[in-house]
């Protein structure tokens, strides 16, 4: 008798095999997470200095970002992706006229255009106070989040404000923290009635309630820095996604990156897309069916002259830019004679322009224990005129939309920062530093090292002789505290920086404001030997 083997209990198990393929493959889900952070006012597009670019800058396709491109770009990648979701990590506000003159609405309108799910406070948000925020959050349809804040005492935002929400995508929930930098009340103007929070403790306790609800698919949306977040990362390992912002930093493989994109701490994907529109992030995640990160992908969109802007959204700014005029023609304040920024004078000399400017600054953080403010002459592109003097005459000594910049240091790095600015003084370098709280005697001849004397300090109503041990509170423009005009001693020595201030256009005429009528000087700060 043959005996014959069945495959049917084969058969069986091969279809079982197939069912549990097929289940495992459904267990799996990829996310594109596209995202933004700092895009501080930036509808126009911008040159490669970060400013708004030209029509001659444009013509020669030398632009970047912009809403209309960012449009087409979130656009085209949805297209590409199976699910995705787009989120915002804070600092819509401040950084052009358009945020001067429509302070939120604009955001709202080009931000619900875009689509966006959610979006984190950033510092800038409190620039004109919670009445502005609020107004800014109702004309939004997506949520808006900021966990580690107390709203209790705020009646503008309690109850507005969320501190985090659930999406769900293609079935899956996904679980959104938002985050705002915890020094808040320093750098902004949110007023006496909120307290900030340490991030870490408050994400463990706010993923617990997430995990608890069933949800086990984790983004922070964090407005803290990329540090910060990669401190929370380290503290709350089942975080799955930090998407960052505030730091401005530029993650990914091409030239200027800080890091990887993502940087992965432990199994937790940390995406940053620099600032001001010229990126979209883009992060592909995949989790098993637990919520755990099998992979995490992607790369920073850069939005150059081959992403073609959206015809309607072009459209729409252009005519948004029209009233910009009225601001570049009001009247800030009135001069005395004219306020001289000539580069013949402020790249070798103590100029007026240099004092205003410089003045300027210091007046506006003095409160904050900044004892020293430092610029640099080639920053200052004009004059301002005798009589009237108009915001557009301000924006163009002061093109550039460069921010304030604060932070600690010792004599030493300043003496080394003068030293720099007086390198070049024979070829007319723009490093030149025009200075206020502080005097100096600069010898151009001198051998390097030995050009700067007789340095002395403002310190409780006396000066004082520098002390290159002692620590002070300096305040310079981001441009130079990136190490920009060969102030690399800005980058390396500086402790607790914070350089997304104001813009020095809008500090200048307000300092021109509240003094009007301004009449030109200088002082004898700066002593240069001949």
């Amino acid at each position: 008798m043959t005996t014959r083997i069945s495959n049917a209990p084969l058969a069986g198990l091969a279809l079982v095999a197939g069912l549990f393929a097929a289940d495992m493959a459904r267990a799996e889900f990829t996310l594109n997470v596209l995202h933004t952070n700092d895009f501080h006012a930036r509808f126009e597009p911008i040159n490669k200095y970060d400013a708004t670019c030209s029509a001659e800058e444009d013509a020669e396709g030398q632009c970047f970002g912009g809403s209309a491109r960012l449009v087409t770009a979130v656009r085209q990648a949805r297209a590409k992706a199976a699910h995705s979701i787009l989120l915002d990590a804070g600092d819509q506000f401040q950084g052009s006229l358009f945020y001067t003159y429509y302070k939120g609405r604009a955001a709202a309108e080009f931000m619900t255009v875009l689509g966006y799910q959610a979006m984190t406070v950033g510092n800038h948000e409190f620039d004109d106070g919670p009445e502005t925020l609020r107004a800014f959050i109702d004309r939004l349809d997506f949520p808006v989040l900021m966990a580690n804040a107390d709203l209790t005492r705020s009646p503008e935002l309690s109850g507005v404000v969320r501190r985090s929400t659930v999406l769900e995508v293609g079935g899956e929930k996904i679980g959104i923290i938002g985050l705002t930098p915890q020094d808040n009340a320093e750098l902004s103007s949110p007023g006496p009635t909120i307290t900030f929070l340490d991030p870490v403790p408050v994400v463990k306790a706010e993923l617990a309630k997430l995990q608890a609800s069933g949800v086990n698919k984790i983004i922070v949306l964090s407005h803290s820095g990329y540090e910060v977040d990669r401190k929370i990362a380290q503290a709350v390992p089942d975080v799955d996604v930090i998407v960052g912002g505030h730091s401005h930093t530029l993650l990914g493989n091409m030239a200027g990156a800080k890091g990887p994109y993502p940087t992965m701490i432990g199994k937790t994907a940390i995406v940053q897309a620099f600032a001001y529109s010229k990126y979209l992030g883009d992060l592909e995640v995949t989790f098993d069916d637990a919520g755990t990160v099998l992979s995490a992908k992607g790369q920073p969109i850069l939005l150059d002259a081959s992403v073609p802007e959206d015809g309607a959204a072009k459209a729409r700014i252009a005519e948004l830019a029209k009233p910009l005029d009225e601001i570049r023609n009001k009247v800030v304040a009135q001069a005395h004679g004219a306020i001289d920024g000539a580069r013949e004078i402020c790249r070798f000399e103590e100029c007026p322009m240099g004092d205003l400017l410089a003045d300027a600054m210091l007046a506006r953080v003095r409160d904050q224990g900044v004892d020293i403010a430092l610029t640099n002459g080639g920053g200052l592109r004009a004059s301002l005129p005798a009589g009237d003097v108009t915001m557009g005459d301000v924006l163009t000594v002061l093109p550039f939309q460069n921010t304030l910049s604060t932070f600690e240091t010792q004599g030493a790095v300043i003496l080394a920062a003068l030293e720099n600015g007086a390198s070049q003084m024979e070829e007319g370098a723009g490093r030149f530093a025009q200075v206020a709280g502080l005097t100096y005697r600069v010898t151009p001849g001198a051998a390097v090292g030995a050009r700067i004397s007789d340095v002395m300090v403002s310190q409780n109503g006396a000066w004082v002789p520098l002390d290159p041990q002692a620590r002070y509170g300096v305040v310079t423009n981001n441009y130079l505290r990136a190490g920009g005009d060969g102030y690399a001693m800005f980058q390396t020595g500086a402790e607790n920086a914070y350089d997304y201030g104001p813009d020095l256009a809008d500090v200048l005429a307000e300092y021109m404001t509240a003094r009007t009528p301004v009449t030109p000087y200088t002082d004898s700060r700066i002593t240069v030997v001949k």
